[in-house]
């Protein structure tokens, strides 16, 4: 059951003029998965989505620190819902800045001879960064993964996000705080709901506003003003919203 403060919320936030919905994939919409290739929204909360795009003067968009593409793919979403990557740098237009290709081809070799010594580790190459996953190295080869790509880093003009047991090095600037700001103009919104579960959303939650909902998911210290425990969590919560809005 959703928490009864987080109801009475999207009671309210649901009667506003113009709504934004807007939520992260990864650990929110999709269970953390082992390999990154594998995640997939949960089915209620993705026709949770669907359903709230669909209404009069409602706008949804994932904001995920995946590339575009690939983000476009596991989420199987139709045009409807607006989708930004890269951490809120990557829209359908293009990046908003210049990619140096030529320090994240660098990054990756780096990132690459790190994860070789490390069982379990792995480089995901994105577009505009680079990320070292140690989700499936054990603890000790995990924090020492990450303490020398910390290190590594240091040397890199290259924008670095620690999320949970992984360490992206991008080289455009990246805020998904940014990217609610560019959705909310775009769409003239009054209110934004948002979701999310890792340390890089809460630049995002950092954002809202007065009348703005912001929802936790999971443990951990967070901005946002509600929290719930999981991605089922999030498809009731949407589901309801859906349901409130269109009464």
């Amino acid at each position: 059951m959703l928490p009864a403060d987080l109801i009475a919320a999207l009671d309210t936030v649901a009667a506003t003029p113009r709504l934004l919905v807007t939520s992260d994939f990864d650990g929110t919409l999709s269970p953390i998965v082992n390999n990154p290739a594998d995640a997939r929204a949960l089915p209620a909360g993705s026709a949770a989505l669907l359903d709230l795009a669909a209404l009069p003067d409602t706008f949804v968009a994932l904001v995920s620190g995946r590339a575009l593409d690939v983000l476009r793919e596991l989420s199987g979403m139709p045009d409807s819902v607006h989708l930004v990557g890269s951490h809120g740098a990557e829209f359908n237009t293009g990046f908003t800045q210049t990619v140096d290709t030529a320090l994240l081809a660098e990054i990756v070799d780096s990132l690459t001879e790190i994860a070789n010594r490390y069982p379990g580790a792995a480089v995901e190459t994105k577009p505009a960064s680079a990320a070292l996953h140690v989700r499936n190295a054990s603890a000790a080869d995990g924090e020492a993964a990450l303490a020398a790509a910390r290190e590594a880093g240091k040397q890199w003009a290259a924008e670095p996000t620690e999320g949970k047991a992984v360490l992206e090095f991008a080289v455009v600037t990246t805020s998904k705080g940014s990217a609610i700001d560019v959705l909310r103009e775009r769409d003239d919104a009054t209110a934004v709901v948002f979701l999310g579960d890792d340390v890089t959303d809460e630049k995002a939650f950092a954002r809202l506003r007065d009348g703005d909902v912001g929802v936790k998911v999971g443990p951990g210290p967070s901005a946002a003003q509600y929290r719930v425990g999981s991605p089922e969590d999030v498809a009731e919560a949407l589901a309801y919203l859906a349901a409130r809005r269109a009464d």
